[in-house]
């Protein structure tokens, strides 16, 4: 790698009143684990894609006559390959070893970590528990990044260390590419919606599945005005984002534990609902189920929005195929059968009207002078922030 491919330095990472305090090690850890994810991406995956072509597609060609007809195909004809062996093995190790770094930081300071967030949330009209809420299957089944507890694992009482671990570690996973405060994707959208619909002033904004606020703190900031709500089914990760959300300045987002599929407010109640990295890990069945609360809830004029990973439609069998990664290996069960889905469809069936749909690519807003572009300024399966963006008004 290039210099100006090397991610930068965890030392970069944006530290707020509930971020973990790093030592020397943290850092060196955290460093490795970024430059190790950089060279997977720049150096052994053009490698892969080599012995694909030069080594498996053509031994598939000569045994069925023609070439791989779906990334399903290739990932049997390749499966056994040495060189895709070799870093796939790699990038699961390095997924499991971010989850155990992260996670050896927060553990050694957990008491002060929950101190600080009972500081900031205890009688908290802005963060609203429902012990009654129960986590969905689909969320709750497997370790999702190979998170230990995944979204909803909590240790003890008040426990905030799956929110503090995921907050501290994608820096990491990402090389720094979603900026310091891991933003990326929500920068992009209030830029988006600044650009786009300049005299758009929503009263009331709802983000579904918000973990720990990345997303929706700029959206919050760039409408001061609005009331935002904020929900996920779990607990720990809302207790560590409203804390993180009014360390930040946003002060004016409720988060509240609630399940997209049925949700406590009146039809029309909203003019800005939103979704960041959330379909991909959302079932088939609930997902209609939450497209028709968001139609339900929004109002007249409103609009909604989503984030997402760019959809398999048109690419190459052997792109999708890399994409697809994350679902055989990454505990993204949902991830390969969501990137096939017709968008448009499904928000027509959720009662949208067709002609107002739209679909767009979005790239995240960052620092340019400290974070580079991985990828030399191209998608880098999840890694470098280029999203798509889809949506309708009512």
């Amino acid at each position: 790698m290039t210099a100006r491919e090397h991610p930068p330095s965890w030392s970069h990472v944006g530290r707020h009143a509930m971020f973990p305090e790093a030592t020397h090690d943290d850092v060196a850890r955290f460093d490795f684990l970024a430059n190790l994810n950089g060279y997977l991406s720049a150096a052994m995956l053009p490698r892969v894609r080599e012995a694909w072509e030069s080594r498996v597609k053509p031994r598939f060609e000569r045994e069925h006559g023609r070439p791989p007809a779906d990334r399903h195909e290739v990932r049997k004809a390749i499966a056994g390959d040495p060189v895709y062996q070799t870093w796939s093995a790699l990038r699961r190790t390095s997924m499991e070893m971010r989850q155990q770094v992260g996670r050896a930081l927060v553990l050694h300071q957990l008491p002060e970590l929950i101190e600080k967030a009972r500081a900031a949330n205890d009688g908290a009209s802005t963060l609203r528990l429902d012990p009654s809420i129960t986590p969905p299957r689909y969320a709750d089944a497997v370790d999702i990044h190979c998170m230990p507890g995944g979204y909803h694992g909590a240790i003890c009482d008040d426990d905030v260390s799956n929110g503090a671990n995921y907050d501290a570690g994608i820096f990491a996973t990402t090389g720094g590419m979603l900026g310091r405060y891991n933003d990326g994707g929500g920068r992009a959208l209030a830029q988006w919606l600044r650009e786009t619909r300049p005299d758009f002033r929503p009263r009331r904004i709802l983000d579904i599945g918000c973990t720990v606020g990345h997303n929706i703190v700029p959206v919050a900031l760039a409408y001061p005005d609005a009331e935002v709500i904020a929900v996920d089914t779990a607990a720990p990760m809302l207790r560590y984002g409203h804390a993180r959300a009014r360390a930040l300045g946003a002060t004016n987002i409720t988060f509240v534990q609630a399940n997209g599929e049925s949700l406590p407010w009146p039809d029309g109640h909203f003019d800005l609902i939103t979704t960041a990295m959330f379909w991909h890990e959302t079932s088939n069945r609930a997902m209609p189920r939450i497209l028709a609360e968001i139609h339900r809830l929004l109002a007249p004029g409103g609009l909604t929005v989503h984030l997402e990973q760019p959809q398999y439609h048109g690419m190459d069998p052997y792109e999708q195929f890399i994409r697809d990664w994350d679902a055989y290996n990454n505990n993204e069960p949902f991830w390969s059968e969501m990137h096939d889905y017709d968008l448009k469809a499904k928000m027509t069936e959720a009662g949208f009207d067709p002609a107002t749909y739209f679909e767009t690519k979005m790239r995240g807003v960052v620092d340019r002078a400290i974070f580079p572009e991985a990828g030399g300024g191209s998608e880098d399966y999840g890694r470098a922030p280029m999203w798509t963006a889809f949506g309708a008004s009512k």
